[in-house]
């Protein structure tokens, strides 16, 4: 089997270049283009068969596309309506598959977690060459050499760039993976949020838990994060109350989201809220809530010409502390 066998969606290749691209960029459709504009080039090549490594050319060319995209991502996520999140991935899409090297005692991101809603918002912080650098060389086992050649940058100055990402990261929560311990948090904060009941709900929550929702504009959710046990469940409560009194009912499943099990919201079919769970000694330590239609997985989000998508952990626009 050639290179090229693998370049279709769902092969080996094409996976991991939209591995690479989601990873350095956080969205879906980014990293679908990025991709799209490598496999591009690779044809219009004259003679591919000088290329030694196909693979390697390819993801020397898709990152350094990312990190253009990158560039100018930034400026739109600084004036975002509200907070923004990742776009989130819905079965094993970006799920890891044993690539990469293991860990060094001096990396913070592991595979793992590298596709992770929390690990891809805390490096919304980094720099795009900072990110590169971390990724490519933590993650997908490229060494500073190949690193720097990406970048266009030396080989010690793309360590420094791993180094800084690493400083930025190192204090952040370490959260569970998929496993027994995940799985009974994440269910019990469903039963908690399904029954109302604010005392069982508060007791699945870390003392410092934060939730952030991401409507885009689009849709109605809290422009600022929140805060505390007691400030988000009764956030959570009070949204779903909202949810309840306009007769929606949104049905709830537990499906992979981002490489581990998380919550996906439909109603009539369509998926109106994806909701992802970082779980830290057995309670719910992070909330992620992606209501933005652009971001639900594709030909399942509700039309944003219409009214606001509906979902049980949308905003209705009075439980917000800052709609």
């Amino acid at each position: 089997m050639t290179v090229t066998d693998n370049l279709g969606p769902g092969g080996a290749v094409h996976r991991h270049l939209i591995g690479v691209a989601y990873r350095l960029l956080g969205s879906v459709h980014d990293a679908e283009d990025a991709v799209q504009d490598a496999l591009e080039r690779w044809s219009a090549l004259p003679e591919q068969g000088d290329v030694r490594e196909p693979v390697a050319w390819l993801t020397t060319v898709v990152s350094r596309l990312s990190v253009d995209r990158l560039r100018s991502a930034r400026a739109r996520r600084e004036s975002y309506a509200g907070i923004w999140l990742p776009e989130p991935v819905l079965g094993d899409a970006v799920a890891p598959r044993g690539a990469g090297r293991a860990a060094a005692p001096e990396d913070v991101v592991t595979l793992d977690e590298s596709v992770s809603f929390a690990l891809l918002t805390a490096m919304e912080q980094l720099t795009p060459a900072e990110r590169t650098a971390l990724i490519l060389h933590d993650v997908f086992a490229l060494t500073f050499v190949e690193v720097a050649a990406i970048l266009d940058r030396t080989p010690e100055a793309c360590r420094q760039l791993a180094t800084s990402a690493r400083r930025h990261l190192r204090g952040r929560p370490r959260f569970a993976v998929d496993g027994p311990e995940r799985d009974r948090a994440v269910r019990a904060f469903a039963d908690a949020c399904r029954t109302g009941d604010v005392d069982a709900l508060t007791r699945v929550l870390a003392p410092d838990v934060i939730t952030r929702s991401d409507g885009g504009g689009h849709v109605h959710a809290a422009r600022r994060a929140v805060v505390g046990a007691e400030q988000v469940a009764r956030f959570l409560l009070g949204v779903l109350g909202g949810q309840a009194r306009h007769g929606r009912s949104p049905e709830v499943a537990f499906e992979p989201v981002n490489g581990r099990r998380g919550l996906v919201l439909r109603e009539d079919g369509a998926i109106t809220a994806v909701v992802d769970v970082a779980v830290a000694a057995g309670l719910v330590a992070e909330i992620a809530i992606v209501l933005n239609p652009d971001k639900l997985p594709s030909g399942t989000a509700a039309s944003k010409s219409g009214p606001p998508a509906p979902g049980a952990l949308q905003d209705p626009g009075r439980t917000s502390p800052d709609s």
